[in-house]
């Protein structure tokens, strides 16, 4: 069984670096064509820092720097600074009533993948609305996650359905609709990268930093 953790629940992050990496490659011939290749399946990167950590949060830290990848564990890497649609982050959990009733926790259903790069999604508040650069996850499984964000601003309609045009594709072998969408805390599994955590404690600098990557369990 996979161990999966969360990131620490720490006060206030300072840094973050959160990209996806696509392995390309191209060749330039003459007459001035380029010809390139493109692998299908890119991965998430990332780099964290707090900021000053008084003791209680540092301990988080280490047992974090602990149980994050040395032994296999993954934990669910997500962009700090936009951990929900940017328009509607109030600074609290999504929270609200969906269109056809009911609870809204930052969930959503899919309803249909029209190709890897566009889906509909319904089960939101009528009216929620998203933004270039926001994220969704498509949770097939506890350990099955693929991260995307949203290339064109949408708004979901009265009825708390919306169509939404992602990057980079979806895996349509691996993922169907029977996936969770998740706007809260958008994550994708991730281990630290080897070497990388700095945990220097000193009285006037305790910023521990690490890298990590997306991994497939």
């Amino acid at each position: 069984m996979v161990t999966i953790i969360d990131l620490p629940d720490i006060v206030g992050w300072e840094k973050c670096r959160f990209d996806p990496v696509v392995i390309r490659s191209s060749d330039r011939m003459e007459g001035r064509r380029t010809e390139g290749v493109r692998l299908p399946t890119g991965y998430w990167t990332a780099s964290y820092t707090p900021g000053f950590l008084f003791p209680r949060d540092m301990g988080k830290m280490d047992a974090f720097m602990m149980c994050a990848g040395d032994d296999g564990e993954f934990f669910r890497g997500y962009d700090v600074f936009r951990p929900r649609p940017i328009l509607m982050d109030t600074g609290a959990p999504l929270s609200g009533v969906r269109a056809g009733g009911g609870a809204f926790d930052g969930t959503a259903t899919l309803h249909a993948i029209t190709d890897s790069r566009t889906i509909v999604v319904y089960g939101l508040p009528a009216g929620f609305q998203f933004s270039e650069g926001d994220y969704v996850e498509l949770r097939q499984d506890s350990q099955t996650s693929s991260l995307h964000r949203i290339r064109l601003p949408a708004t979901a309609n009265g009825a708390g359905q919306v169509t939404l045009s992602i990057k980079y594709g979806l895996d349509t072998q691996n993922f169907t609709t029977a996936a969770v969408v998740r706007f809260e805390k958008p994550s994708c599994l991730m281990q630290i990268d080897a070497g990388s955590y700095d945990g220097t404690k000193s009285a006037k600098d305790r910023r521990p930093s690490f890298t990590a990557e997306e991994k497939f369990p």
